[in-house]
């Protein structure tokens, strides 16, 4: 027990000591004086002896207060320097007034007393005065929590190294899944015998295997033409940078065959369950197979990411998926109300032709169709002036606002030459019906209209009025197109193959000749390809400021004037500077008239022009893409010469 409590203990007993000497001294003096005066004596001394033992309990006591506060400070030093996080207090500069021993093993450092807080942690001076989330820093190899409060001016730094290394394990041993498909199987393998094609899947199969083995993946065959890969996320990783070489090897190995065998592959990452991984994965396999095959496509979590796509879609040479899609439109027609059909924002002839082939096919059924045009632009203008020659057909095209009262649950959306929500005439037409049909020669990209009840996606094709004439020749036993219906349709054939000079196949030519069977006028459509001299001499000059570059082999004009120009025109000018001796691909700029900067990609097929394009934002085909972006024509003349750069640096987009 503390000596000062044993006082305390007795100066107690003292206490009760007096009150009964004072009480037996009162009792005594009644009877005798002497004897009280002699109790009043010994009460005294008893009085000074509690006294004195009072003043000594006291100085006891301030003694082991001193004492104890001393031994707390000393363990609260101890505890402070041996805690196993960092503490560090600053001043309203931003120096540092004080750390705990913590701070010294992680800095490397005795004393970081008075030095800068951005010095040691740099990170801070990118985050914001009032976040008081975590901030992850590495420091000689090791991760590092900031917690801030920046009230208190006071920093807490953790080491968190081994619960990231934990978490980045289980992350990079997350399931990743893959198929690989053989893109053309039964386009390559006709006209072979038993023996060549055995022989041919052989070395395919052997390849297949052979990269498996490499990477060590599971692989199991599901069918004649597709597998099965099963991996972790950093084996993924691993593939991602080789970007998918078993494209190449395959196609190269059967290089011998008229058409090269392809694959696709589609590979899906970072989902909750093994179902919505196998939805990713088809969802991968399905944009690369619409983008024309000969590529790979990643999903993992929000990132989605492209490997490969050197060579072009391979045209199919049946006709039997034309058939099946024209049926089910037909019945979807038959099912509808009334038929709503749109392009995309600034159309062109291939959009307006489409779109006047689709409404032809749904009068074959009874059906109230309407076009969705808001304003005519100068690519379509000739085109324009041609239909409203028919008071009947220039009635079917409506404004986006008549449209919407137009529209129903019941009604037909049908999107022809795009598959993007945000390229449409109308977004808010794709949420008033559930019934949405696309039709579309474009490579998919990733943006998708998801919901979607019927998808017609065709790369090889050559133009979507090319798909719609076949659909046109399954979807009735007997159509019968006006003139200027069967013109229309021609027009946006021959503008989008250059006058059937590029991206043209046996089922182009076929589709030509059904229109030209019944009227088609091509001379009417030369008339509306005709260029004015003005637009001509505008042309002109755009290609005079044309710097060729990359090896003498890529072309790049900007149209950088200040007055607003065509799509069209940027289109013509990127067309005719891709005729010049040496040039495999021209990139055209123009502001537009929308405010937009348009730009115009064409190649001859040694180039993705596609790829390029969707780094800026836009898309398209192999050959032929496009972009609208925000800024000025300089801007993206940066942008363009960077993205360039980048790709040639990634994957040799040049060689």
């Amino acid at each position: 027990m503390p000596k000062f409590l044993v006082q305390r203990w007795h100066g107690m007993h003292i206490v009760w000591a007096l009150v009964l000497i004072f009480m037996l001294t009162v009792a005594l003096a009644w009877y005798q004086w002497l004897l009280g005066l002699l109790g009043l004596v010994l009460g005294g001394l008893v009085a000074v002896y509690g006294i004195l033992a009072e003043k000594a309990f006291r100085n006891d006591l301030n003694d082991y207060v001193l004492t104890l506060s001393h031994r707390i400070k000393n363990v609260g030093n101890e505890v402070i320097g041996q805690l196993p996080f960092g503490i560090v207090v600053y001043n309203e500069e931003k120096e540092i007034q004080w750390h705990n021993g913590f701070i010294t093993t992680v800095i490397g450092k005795p004393s970081v007393v008075g030095e800068s807080l951005f010095t040691h942690f740099p990170v801070l001076q990118q985050t914001a005065k009032d976040k008081e989330a975590g901030i992850e820093i590495t420091i000689s190899g090791r991760v590092y929590e900031l917690l801030l409060r920046s009230k208190e001016r006071v920093i807490y730094v953790i080491d968190i190294t081994d619960r990231w290394m934990l978490k980045k394990r289980y992350d990079e041993e997350k399931l990743a899944l893959g198929i690989v498909m053989m893109d053309n199987l039964e386009e390559v393998a006709q006209g072979m015998d038993e023996q060549q094609r055995a022989l041919m899947l052989s070395k395919v199969t052997g390849e297949i295997n052979e990269w498996s083995q490499k990477y060590g993946l599971f692989l199991r065959r599901l069918s004649s033409d597709r597998y099965m890969v099963i991996t972790n996320l950093i084996t993924l990783k691993n593939l991602e940078q080789s970007r998918f070489e078993l494209l190449d090897d395959v196609r190269e190995i059967t290089i011998e065959q008229k058409l090269p065998m392809t694959l696709s592959i589609g590979f899906a990452a970072g989902a909750d369950n093994a179902n919505e991984l196998s939805h990713l994965v088809q969802g991968s396999l399905d944009i690369a197979l619409g983008r024309g095959g000969d590529q790979a496509v990643v999903k993992v979590g929000q990132r989605q990411s492209y490997y490969g796509g050197k060579s072009n879609a391979v045209e199919k040479r049946t006709r039997v998926r034309a058939r099946v899609i024209s049926h089910a439109l037909r019945d979807l027609m038959k099912e509808s109300d009334n038929v709503i059909i749109m392009g995309h924002k600034m159309p062109d002839m291939d959009s307006v032709g489409a779109a006047i082939g689709v409404m032809k096919a749904a009068q074959l059924y009874g059906k109230e169709a309407y076009i969705v045009l808001e304003g005519i632009n100068p690519a379509i203008q000739r085109m324009m002036d041609m239909l409203k020659e028919d008071e009947k057909l220039m009635k079917r095209f409506i404004l986006p606002e008549h449209a919407l009262g137009l529209i129903g649950k019941r009604s037909l959306a049908v999107v022809v030459d795009t598959h993007r929500s945000t390229m449409v005439a109308e977004p808010r037409l794709l949420q008033a019906t559930e019934r949405i049909v696309i039709v579309d020669h474009h490579r998919r990209s990733e943006e998708f209209i998801d919901d979607a009840v019927l998808v017609y996606m065709e790369p090889y094709a050559s133009s979507t009025c090319e798909l719609v004439t076949e659909l046109l020749q399954y979807i009735h036993e007997r159509v019968v197109l006006d003139v200027r219906e069967a013109t229309a349709l021609l027009a946006g054939i021959t503008v989008d193959t250059k006058s059937f000079a590029f991206r043209t196949g046996s089922r182009t030519f076929e589709a030509a000749s059904f229109l030209r069977r019944n009227g088609a006028d091509s001379v009417l459509v030369q008339r509306m390809l005709k260029e004015d001299l003005e637009e001509y001499i505008r042309k002109a000059e755009i290609i005079r400021n044309a710097v060729v570059t990359y090896r003498e082999s890529i072309a790049i004009a900007a149209a950088d004037s200040g007055k607003p120009i065509s799509q069209l025109l940027i289109a013509q000018a990127a067309d005719t500077l891709l005729n010049m001796t040496g040039i495999k691909a021209s990139f055209v700029i123009g502001l537009r008239s929308d405010g937009l900067v348009g730009v115009s990609a064409r190649s001859l097929g040694h180039i993705n022009v596609q790829v390029v394009m969707e780094r800026l934002g836009g898309g398209g085909h192999f050959t032929n893409a496009a972009a609208q972006l925000q800024g000025t024509v300089t801007e993206v003349m940066t942008k363009l010469e960077q993205t360039l750069y980048e790709l040639e640096k990634e994957e040799g987009l040049f060689e």
